[in-house]
This record gives C-alpha cells, structure tokens and sequence, in this order.
C-alpha cells in the first residue's frame, strides 16, 4: 500500500537584494528556513534553494506561494500563486501576534508602516518611491565608507552627537556624509547620523498623523540585522527601545505569510 505524500507549505520571498523561503510542516511549524542575497542571481539561487528542500524533504508535496519585488515574474513564469509582501506580512500578525498595533518593515528598496485597530482594516503605508529611508540607502552610505553593515552598526552604537544627513536624494548624502567625513567628524556620529536619517525618512514619509503605539513589530533584513536602526527609529517614534519588538523569523515575515496563506490558496 502506498504511503500517502505530507504535504508542506512553502513561502517565497524574492526581493531586490535577497531571497528568503520558509517551509512548514502540517502543524505551520517551521521546518526549513532560508536567507540568502542572490546578487541579481535570482534564478541560480531559487534553483539552489528548491533543491535543497527536495533534498531535505524527500516524497513530499509542497504547496508554493511567492511574494516580494522580483517576485512576481517568477510566479507568472513558473504559474505560481503571487501575493503582495504587506498582505503576506499580515497574514502573520493575525496568526502569530494579535496583539501587535503597529508594524515598521524595512526592506532592500521600499519601506512600511501597518497599524492595527480591533475591528477596522489594517492601515497600510508604503513608500517605494526612492531608496530613502530604506535598506539600500544604508548600503550605499556603508559602501561610500567602506564599511561592512556590520562595522557601520558596531561604531554607531557607540555615537555621541547627530548630525544632519540628506537621505531623500543619494547624491545630496553622498555630499552630507563626505562633509561630516573631511570635518573630521568621529566615525560613530557619522554612522548613527547615517540610520537616523534613514528613521527619519520612513517615519516622517509614513506616519502622516498617525502614532506608533506598542506593540511595535520591526521586520526585514535591516531592523533585524543592524540594532543601532532599531535604536534610530525608537528615538525618531519617541518609544522606549524595550517597546519596539524584533519578533521570531522577523526577516522571514513575508515569507512566512506566503507559507500560511499557501493552504488557503490551494483549499
């Protein structure tokens, strides 16, 4: 008699600079998660990336669902379900964090803000009209000092004074951050003046009078990996750090989503 096949759901998350995938299990646990920067290889790295669930999960079906920026024509390519990273990042808060009023996702070239209110429809707030306020920015900043994210972030948790940083047009901070550099300006200000600005941005760009209230969920790549940026932003929101959240899988949230909105799309 043959063995019936486990079915596993599979989010997809393509962005402009990474690719993340979850998989989970019939009990919507995580049994494979996957962050890798694709360098502008999306194809090899997606490729690589189902061989190695195929591998790990031998005799399995996967229900797939894609998300993210350069995602949409993969799915139109491959016939896979697409659904937006904001719809995917939300389908996590009602599943996983209820009690969640706001959500600050930081992405590689766009930037969102969703508040939550019992009873009404999350309110969302995107800009992805420039690379202000966002992911790229700050790896721009980082390359023009030749720093790695990391350096960047160590020195900036060290600052003592900002200073005003341009962050609408990349020339005009270019041009802000090479003054503060031939001033003389102590590396860590600069650093941390570099993520304030980038908070600054998003914030001012997204709330438009709306406040941030607790609980704050910060996902993608940069909130999760560069601390200071969280710093920044609970600063510009006015918000004790301990009240802005880096949750489980907090780079994974699209991703996530797809997966949990997979069974859904194949019920």
């Amino acid at each position: 008699m043959m063995q019936s096949k486990k079915i596993f759901k599979t989010g997809i998350d393509v962005g402009s600079t990474t690719v993340k995938i979850i998989v989970l299990n019939e009990k919507n646990e995580v049994v494979f998660r996957s962050y890798k920067r694709h360098k502008t290889d999306i194809s090899g790295v997606f490729a690589e990336e189902l061989t190695e669930i195929s591998i790990l999960l031998p005799n399995a079906e996967f229900l797939i669902m894609i998300t993210g920026s350069a995602g949409m024509g993969i799915a139109e390519r491959l016939q896979i379900p697409f659904t937006q990273e904001v719809v995917a990042s939300i389908e996590v808060i009602k599943n996983i964090y209820p009690d969640a009023h706001t959500l600050v996702d930081l992405g590689g070239e766009d930037a969102k803000i969703v508040f939550f209110e019992e009873g009404k429809h999350p309110d969302i707030r995107m800009n992805g009209s420039c690379a202000g306020g966002t992911g790229a920015f700050i790896d721009q900043m980082a390359d023009l000092m030749n720093f790695t994210i990391d350096n960047l972030n160590e020195l900036a948790l060290k600052y003592k004074k900002i200073y005003p940083v341009a962050s609408r047009c990349g020339v005009f901070a270019r041009t802000d951050v090479q003054n503060l550099l031939s001033r003389n300006i102590p590396l860590p200000d600069v650093c941390m003046s570099i993520l304030q600005t980038v908070a600054i941005q998003a914030v001012t760009t997204l709330m438009r009078g709306r406040e941030a209230k607790p609980q704050v969920l910060c996902i993608g790549g940069p909130l999760t990996f560069i601390p200071a940026l969280r710093k920044a932003f609970a600063d510009v929101l006015k918000l004790p750090e301990y009240q802005l959240i880096l949750p489980e899988n907090s780079e994974y949230f699209p991703a996530w989503g797809c997966a949990l909105l997979a069974d859904k799309e194949f019920q």
